[in-house]
Order: structure tokens, then C-alpha cells, then sequence
């Protein structure tokens, strides 16, 4: 049989553009000659589409697109694809109301069948039982080889492909929450079992997924699609969703193995494309060889190419899709802005990028130089705004004030953090100034280990539409500089010093960032630890042997800065838990302290 996975790019609630990307993928399918095509988890309306659900009209409006695609656009071709569908639709038997997680199945314009998810994840940025009634039916449905290469002149013959959604597959594997559904029967070994009536179980799993990237899951997904593919004797295909929607991102991957283990065919990741892969009839007696791909693109690259392109694409298409075409961000001569700047020109061209060094008494000729050195070097344009006199006003301004509210303490203008922090919200000021004069996006800078413990400033380095960095450690930071840096084909675009000075603010003479928090290694740690592996401080400290006052004040400051948080641009999302979507953590509380 030649399978098709077709990996899209949806735009959430775009019910029209989606149909039509479904549309020319399940055609490119056809002309290749693909017996079966298969598109994405939701793909009709994108994922994930939220209380878009709720609201009125919305999923008729995606029955109405799923019914037209189906009864006009699938001759000659089988085409499964994702869409939220009532629980009624097609099941006169169904009891109770609801929407589910649906597959719909159609070929020659004639609607086969479908299946509802089973699985409905509720963790970290799922919601899915918040919205979607949970299936209980295993569908295995028969897909006819009409031709081509694979029939290779024998008689004509039917797959058995059974249907799986995203969670179905992974029953939380992948994020370590596989709890959630001990004692729930396995959908898989459902499919591959005998099915009622007598008929063969399935001979191919199919999992069309929307899997939000996060380092490192890919290459759990590949384990368990390996394991599924050599446990039951199946050949095993997902094909997830490609794209950013707000602060996710899709990385695609599409793949294919065999029953015993070897990959077929793999998609490039972060792009939009239609994998073919001819299956062999694995019949008794001879059989067509099993050929296995040299290399998998998404195990191959090394994890800096994949945040590369993961957040290089989340940029990309949150500008694209809520109708951005340039940016504007600071450039402070500094390893995050340098970073940052690089991302951008690499998701919008370097033309669409401003920079705007904005220089106070306290900047160093090093970090002015620095910042014009990448914007040369990446071929951008930079802005040079001094904020002296708007520094010196604020200070006139609020001198009194300050000097008169707090009797005996050091004069306002030696560095204190309020007098500090009137830079950053001069720079945060000029910067939306420019966002709104010229209609840029303001891309934020500041990196996860700073945005933990609240190492930025409100309505200063804080303001902007897309926290590009956010949810990417200070150690991370380092290694993506290094990496592309390495792999520029035109020279490195950003300079040396900017990686190896000392981090800083520059907000009062001779500052560096180790004066206000514990070093980067240790801090870095910690927070992994704390908010990804919701580890107590106890346990913390005993394993890592950190200091126990060093560990208590990192904890208590990623807590105390949650309202810091809660105000702050849409972040990327590339870990395991993101400050976002994924972390509901309470402002007004005390637990552990």
C-alpha cells in the first residue's frame, strides 16, 4: 500500500484556509499515487482550538467543511483527518450530547466511518476533558490498494488500518504521566487484536497527533512508536501537526516503522510536507523487503538545531497569524538580545527586524559596539536612542518624592532597584513607542532563569507581544549562541564578547547579574528541578548538595515573581513546563515557606 502522512500547518478557527491546506494535501497524495492519506488531530479547525468549542456555531461550521471535503475531494483515494465532531453526528446510537476529538474517514466521496478519541489528555496545557467526551469504540476500517508501485502486478488487495488519536498511542508515556490511565484499556492492543465478526485485526496503526514540541519528547515518541510497531507485529505511522499557534509549536516528524522495528520513511521536521511511504503486503510466503531510512532527521539533528528551528518557526507563524510582518526588539549588546535578534531575522529576514540600542550613562562602549557589530553582521537595521534625558527627567521628577518617603536612606541616584528599574521602563516605553508608530510586534528578551526569579522589570524589559525566550534557561541560551555561531555560513553573527563577558544589566556601575542572583549552574538546576520536576527544596538540596539558604532563596523568589509572570508577554513554549498555559500556579499563596 502507499501511505501518505500529510503534516500541515493549521490556523486555529481558520475552518476555510484549513479545508483548503487538507484539500491540496489529500490531491499532492493522489498524484503521487497514495492509496491512503493521512492528516493531523484537529487539523479542520486547528489545534488547540480552546472555548472556540463552545462557542456558537463553530463545530456545525466544521461538520458543514468536514462533510464537503469528504463528498467532494476524495476519489480515487482513502482520507482520514482530524475534526471535533457531536457525538451524535454519525452514531444514531450515541447517548448523552458532547463533542468529540473525532476522525472522519472517507473515500470515493462516501463517508466510511469514524472514531472517537479515547484518551483525552488533562495535563499541563491540555484541557481536553474540559471540551471533548471520550470515544469507546476501537474502529479498524479496510483501505483498498488500487495500484501503482506497491501492487507491483498482483491481485488487488485490502489493509486493515486501525484508527488511534495523539494520546491513544503515547497514554502519557511521553510526558511521564502515564498513571493517568492505569486500568484504561490500551486502544492499540485493541485495534491489533481479532475483531468482532471474525475480521483480521489491524495491520496498520495510524495516529494522527497534534504533540506540542518539547526538547527531548521526540525521541520518546520514537521509542513508542517503536515499541508499538515490534510488540504487536504492526506497521506503526504518526503524522503530527506542524506550526505555531500562540505558545505552542508543532514540529511535525512525521514516521512510519515497520513490525519489526525499522523506520520506513520520516519527515523533515518544522516544515509542511506529504511523506510517501510504500508499505509491503506482509503476507504469508514472500514478501517484499522491509527497507529501513540510514537516518532519522529528527534523531540525527543535534538539539540545537531543533530548538533552532522550533522557536525560529514559533516566531514565524505567531507573527504570521495574528497578522505581524516586522519586529522591533532591544539590543543591548548582551548574549539574550543577541539571541533573540538572531531568531528573529531568521523567522522574518533580517529586513524586517529593527534593533534599538538604547544606551544609558551606565552602558559600556563594549555593549554599544557589541549590538551594532550583530546588527551588521545580521544585516538589520539599528536604531541608537540614548535615554539619558528621559532618565535625568524621571529622576528630577521623582527625587523628591523619593527623598521625602524614605528619611535617611542613601541618596536615590546611587543605584537602588527603583532608580534602577526607571531604565527599563524608559527602554520599555521607546520600544512600544516605535511598535505602535510603525506597526512592528515587540519582541521581549529575557530568558527562563531570569523570568523564574523575576530578574526583569515590569512595563520595562517585560513589555512587548512575544516573550521569545522565555521558556529557554540561561544555560540553553549559551549553547544556541555557540551553535550558531558554529554553523553560520557567512561568519558568525553574534560577536565573541557578547558570550563570553560577564551577564548584565547595566543599571548601576559595574554590575553583573551574579551580584543579585547565584550563579547560572546552580540556579538553572535548581529550577529545573523545582518547576519541572516539582521536586520539594528538600529533596533539592539533597541531591545536589547546593547550599540550603542558596536553594530556599531561589524557590521563594520563582514563587514570589508568579504576578510578575502573569502579566508578561505570550512565551514560547520548549520544556517540559513552560511558565504559561501549562502552569497553574496560584499568586496569593504560601506553600513551602
Amino acid at each position: 500500500m502507499r501511505l501518505a502522512l500529510a503534516q500541515i500547518n493549521p490556523t486555529i478557527g481558520d475552518i476555510a484556509g484549513n479545508a483548503a491546506l487538507i484539500v491540496r494535501a489529500i490531491d499532492e497524495a493522489r498524484s503521487k499515487g497514495a492509496d491512503l492519506v493521512v492528516l493531523p488531530e484537529l487539523c479542520l479547525c486547528g489545534y488547540p482550538p480552546k472555548d472556540l468549542l463552545l462557542q456558537e456555531g463553530f463545530v456545525e461550521a466544521c461538520v458543514a467543511a468536514a462533510k464537503d471535503i469528504g463528498q467532494h475531494h476524495t476519489a480515487g483515494i482513502t482520507a482520514i483527518f482530524g475534526t471535533p465532531l457531536p457525538v451524535d453526528a454519525h452514531n444514531p446510537d450515541a447517548k448523552g450530547s458532547g463533542i468529540a476529538n473525532a476522525l472522519l474517514a472517507y473515500r470515493d466521496g462516501i463517508f466510511v466511518d469514524y472514531y472517537d478519541k479515547r484518551l483525552l489528555p488533562t495535563y499541563d496545557v491540555f484541557e481536553e476533558d474540559r471540551y471533548f467526551v471520550h470515544g469507546e469504540r476501537a474502529v479498524v476500517i479496510d483501505v483498498p490498494v488500487r495500484g501503482g508501485a506497491a501492487l507491483q502486478g498482483r491481485a488487488p488487495i485490502t489493509w486493515r488500518v486501525g484508527l488511534t488519536i495523539c494520546e491513544d498511542l503515547w497514554r502519557g508515556e511521553d510526558a511521564g504521566v502515564s498513571h493517568r490511565y492505569h486500568g484504561r484499556k490500551d486502544p492499540v492492543a485493541e485495534l491489533c487484536a481479532p475483531q468482532p465478526g471474525g475480521k483480521a485485526g489491524a495491520k496498520l496503526i495510524i495516529n494522527p497527533s497534534a504533540s506540542p514540541f518539547v526538547m527531548g519528547k521526540g525521541r520518546r515518541h520514537r521509542e513508542i512508536l517503536v515499541k508499538h510497531a515490534t510488540a504487536n507485529r504492526v506497521f506503526v505511522a504518526a503524522v503530527n501537526q506542524v506550526g505555531g499557534n500562540d505558545d505552542l509549536i508543532f514540529d511535525g516528524h512525521a514516521a512510519v516503522y515497520a513490525p519489526g522495528g525499522a523506520l520506513m520513511g520520516a519527515a523533515e521536521g518544522f516544515v509542511e510536507q506529504v511523506l510517501i511511504c510504500d508499505l509491503p503486503d506482509m503476507r504469508p510466503g514472500p514478501t517484499d523487503p522491509v527497507p529501513a531510512l540510514p537516518n532519522d532527521p529528527l534523531l540525527s539533528a543535534p538539539d540545537e538545531e531543533l530548538l533552532y528551528k522550533a522557536l525560529v518557526l514559533g516566531i514565524r507563524d505567531y507573527c504570521r497569524k495574528t497578522g505581524f510582518t516586522s519586529a522591533v526588539l532591544g539590543l543591548s549588546g548582551g548574549i539574550d538580545s543577541a539571541v533573540a535578534a538572531v531568531l528573529a531575522a531568521g523567522a522574518l529576514g533580517p529586513r524586517n527586524v529593527l534593533g534599538v540600542s538604547l544606551p544609558s550613562r551606565f552602558s559600556s562602549e563594549g555593549s554599544k559596539s557589541d549590538a551594532a557589530a550583530l546588527a551588521h553582521r545580521l544585516g538589520m537595521e539599528m536604531l541608537t536612542i540614548p535615554i539619558e534625558p528621559a532618565h535625568a527627567a524621571l529622576l528630577g521628577m521623582l527625587g523628591p518624592a523619593f527623598e521625602a518617603g524614605r528619611a535617611g536612606a542613601a541618596r536615590f541616584d546611587t543605584g537602588t532597584v527603583s532608580e534602577e528599574n526607571l531604565q527599563s521602563r524608559i527602554r520599555g516605553t521607546v520600544l512600544m513607542g516605535l511598535s505602535n508608530k510603525f506597526g512592528h510586534i515587540l519582541l521581549t528578551t529575557g530568558n527562563k532563569s531570569e523570568t523564574a526569579v523575576g530578574y526583569a522589570t515590569l512595563y520595562g524589559d517585560m513589555n512587548g507581544g512575544l516573550a521569545v525566550l522565555s521558556d529557554v534557561t540561561k544555560h540553553w541560551v549559551y549553547r544556541l549562541a555557540r551553535w550558531m555561531n558554529e554553523r553560520a555560513p557567512e561568519g558568525p553573527p553574534i560577536p565573541e564578547a557578547s558570550i563570553t563577558k560577564p551577564p548584565s544589566a547595566e543599571l548601576r556601575p559595574n554590575q553583573t547579574d551574579q551580584d543579585s542572583l547565584p550563579p547560572y549552574d546552580v540556579l538553572d538546576e535548581v529550577l529545573r528541578r523545582y518547576v519541572e520536576g516539582r521536586q520539594h527544596p528538600r529533596r533539592i538540596i539533597a541531591e545536589t548538595g547546593f547550599d540550603a539558604a542558596v536553594v530556599a532563596r531561589i524557590v521563594r523568589l520563582i514563587d514570589l515573581s508568579e504576578y510578575k509572570r502573569k502579566q508578561a508577554a505570550v512565551g514560547l513554549k520548549v520544556s517540559g513546563i513552560a511558565f504559561g498555559s501549562g502552569r497553574r500556579w496560584p499568586i496569593a499563596q504560601r506553600w513551602g515557606r
